[in-house]
């Protein structure tokens, strides 16, 4: 069996995950004893010993509907955004702060990889109906990597899951050397899943007991505020923007033009 809770496990994180999952299992009377950590994303997924596991809403919508069963979304607490929901930060060099989103056209941006939904498709929504065309496009495998590529340079800015980037903010230095620019709209946060005939009601259950009885400390580590139930619809209704290919297309026939 399978648990693994990798989307937002970093050092600083990692031992309140595992009191999180310890705390899940013991509600749900059993499930593997730890965590699965440096696995890959999509073989955790698509594994039917999947327990328990968290998700982005892109990969869900496109790859996963239909594979896998939603089980329930995480409440993080975030300012401007209905309980369990989310939003992407555009964020820049801090030479860069107070700069319109629009100034950014023709520059290069950092995106973590094609289907994210905050790293790549919320901002590529977002900036297509602002009639915004980046440059460069620099693919990064990570949202702390592309926060990375613009603090060193390389990019000129990117878009972070809004999560990512308070925690990037509590622990990375180099966090002191950007700032944010602009919000996208909120979409549904990334969803716990598990795989086909689990039971879903006593999972959702066993994750909404521990959330609420997590020490204060654990709760603010992970930013858990609770559980919420958002219907598949509301994943599939996000729309789903042309990937980098075709972005890079329409690049280059605008830099002919």
């Amino acid at each position: 069996m399978i648990a693994h809770l990798g989307m937002y496990d970093r050092p600083e994180t990692a031992a309140a995950n595992d009191r999180f999952w310890a705390s899940v299992r013991e509600h749900l009377g059993g499930g593997p004893e730890a965590l699965t950590r440096d696995a890959d994303f999509w073989e955790v997924w698509k594994s039917p010993d999947l327990v328990l596991s968290q998700t982005c809403g892109c990969p869900y919508r496109t790859r996963l509907y239909g594979e896998v069963e939603l089980v329930g979304t995480p409440d993080y607490g975030l300012p401007g955004c209905p309980p369990g929901y989310y939003n992407s930060v555009f964020i820049a060099r801090s030479e860069d702060a107070g700069k319109p989103l629009s100034s950014f056209a023709g520059r290069r941006l950092a995106y973590n990889e094609a289907l994210s939904q905050s790293g790549w498709a919320a901002p590529m929504v977002h900036l297509h109906d602002r009639n915004i065309l980046p440059g460069a496009l620099v693919e990064t495998g990570g949202h702390k990597l592309s926060a990375e590529a613009v603090a060193e340079g390389r990019a000129d800015f990117a878009a972070l899951d809004a999560l990512t980037w308070e925690l990037i903010k509590e622990y990375d230095e180099f966090a002191s050397g950007l700032a944010e620019i602009e919000r996208t709209e909120p979409t549904p946060t990334l969803p716990y899943i598990t795989s086909l005939g689990t039971d879903v009601q006593a999972l959702f259950t066993a994750i909404e007991s521990a959330i609420r009885g997590l020490d204060e400390e654990t709760r603010s580590l992970l930013h858990l505020k609770g559980l919420v139930q958002i219907p598949p619809a509301d994943y599939l209704a996000v729309p789903t923007p042309p990937g980098p290919v075709l972005t890079e297309q329409r690049i280059r026939a605008a830099e002919l033009t």
